[in-house]
């Protein structure tokens, strides 16, 4: 029997706004159970005298050092613009927007 009922799945379910039938409501509530008593057992097993790790191995970021370099003017990069208007690309309206 599993430890979480199918009350609980539907009552997630519908916080999730998901649609289930009632035979995926049982199978929900056996994998879910599965997924529960996984995450319990991880939990057993990490002690305090584990340390946290978001990696099982050490990873080092590179990072290039930031440096100012010149950029494009306003008129440099409208200038390849198909088109432009008061300084700023423009572009065709989208999603039914009206003017």
């Amino acid at each position: 029997m599993p430890a979480i009922s199918r009350e609980e799945v539907a009552s997630l379910a519908k916080l999730a706004r998901l649609s289930v039938t009632e035979s995926e409501l049982d199978t929900f509530a056996g994998q879910l159970d599965v997924i529960l008593q996984s995450v319990a057992r991880v939990g057993e097993v990490a002690g305090a005298e584990i340390p946290p790790t978001s990696h099982a191995v050490p990873l080092t970021n590179v990072f290039r050092e930031d440096v100012v370099r010149p950029g494009l003017t306003q008129e440099q990069a409208l200038s390849g613009a198909p088109k432009s208007e008061d300084g700023r690309f423009r572009v065709p309206r989208i999603l039914g927007e009206e003017a």
